[in-house]
This record gives C-alpha cells, sequence and structure tokens, in this order.
C-alpha cells in the first residue's frame, strides 16, 4: 500500500505532477527531504501575497502576534517508505487568514484527527526509478475536508488557490531536480 493510500485513503480534492530526472532513488529522496520552500521566488512571493491582508489588519489592529510564513516548516513529517516514498502532513482551516493551523505531532495525531470544519492534506513524494540513470519523481496532494462546513468553505479558497498551487508544485520539483545536480 502506497503512503497516500495508507494516510489518505479518501479525499475531496487531489493534484498531481510528475518529472523524469536525472538521479539514483536515493539522490532523489535526498533532494526532496532537503528542499526548502524559501528557495522559490516565486513561492515566497505567492505566499507573501496569500498572506497580505492579514498582515495589513495585524498593521492596522496594532497586533504584536508572529506569524511565521508559510512553508514547508509547516507540515509535520508522517512517514518514510523504502526512500522511494515519503508522505507530509497538515491540518487546518486554510481558508482562514491565518491557514486556522492545528499542531500536528506525529502520525498518529494526524491519523486520529477529526474536528469538524478542519482541513487535513498530505503532499506526498514517490520516486520511481525508470532506468539506470533516470527517475520519476511525483508530487500528489490530497486534500480531505472533514465536513460539509469544511467543504463548503475550502472550496473557493481551492479553486482560487489551486492555479497557483499547481505552479508551486511543479517549480518544487524544479527545484528538487535543480537540488540533485548541486549534490553530484
Amino acid at each position: 500500500m502506497t503512503l497516500n493510500i495508507k494516510y489518505m485513503p479518501a479525499y475531496s480534492y487531489r493534484e498531481q505532477h510528475c518529472m523524469k530526472m536525472k538521479a539514483s532513488p536515493e539522490q532523489a529522496m535526498n533532494a526532496i527531504l532537503n528542499y526548502k520552500t524559501n528557495d522559490d521566488c516565486f513561492f515566497r512571493c505567492a505566499i507573501a501575497l496569500r498572506e497580505l491582508p492579514y498582515r495589513i489588519y495585524k498593521f492596522f489592529c496594532k497586533e504584536k502576534s508572529k506569524l511565521a510564513p508559510f512553508s514547508l516548516d509547516h507540515f509535520t513529517l508522517l512517514d518514510i517508505k523504502d526512500k522511494q516514498e515519503v508522505i507530509f502532513g497538515l491540518v487546518g482551516q486554510l481558508w482562514k487568514w491565518n491557514y486556522g493551523q492545528v499542531r500536528i505531532t506525529d502520525r498518529l495525531s494526524f491519523l486520529d484527527f477529526r474536528q469538524k470544519n478542519h482541513v487535513k492534506l498530505t503532499l506526498y513524494f514517490s520516486i520511481q526509478k525508470i532506468d539506470d540513470v533516470y527517475v520519476r519523481v511525483t508530487t500528489e496532494t490530497r486534500v480531505l475536508c472533514i465536513d460539509q462546513t469544511a467543504l463548503v468553505k475550502f472550496r473557493p479558497y481551492w479553486h482560487l488557490i489551486r492555479p497557483v498551487s499547481g505552479w508551486i508544485r511543479y517549480r518544487m520539483l524544479l527545484q528538487i531536480q535543480k537540488n540533485i545536480f548541486k549534490s553530484i
């Protein structure tokens, strides 16, 4: 059973991207695990734009709380399988200005989470060896809306961010490929 099926067999939304890369499976996994969203200017700009209303609100309300820009660091590493699959999880109310994130500490807290009006999201990577030179790296995002209320609130957000999210996933794969070449 693949990790994406183990951690999210049912889902409300799904997006998948893949890229052929010149690398060994070990090199690809290492590049995935060492990927940093801050390495991508487009990602940083997209998140800054996404978070702009919240930052303006905080400025005018003189709110002192600090929200670190959203990144892969907000996800929890759930599992790695056979150095060919890795999955990260996130729980929250992503349509909210501050993402309404619920901190999950491990795979069990992710699997057990059932609070209404929230979504669970997985970011999954798989590596398939094509031949002695190339691998195919696939990334799949799955989102499960826990209940109808979450679905109603998440749906417009998904349709708004999906094109940008897709572009981010593509650029993520490009950066992973670039990181492979840096490590060689």
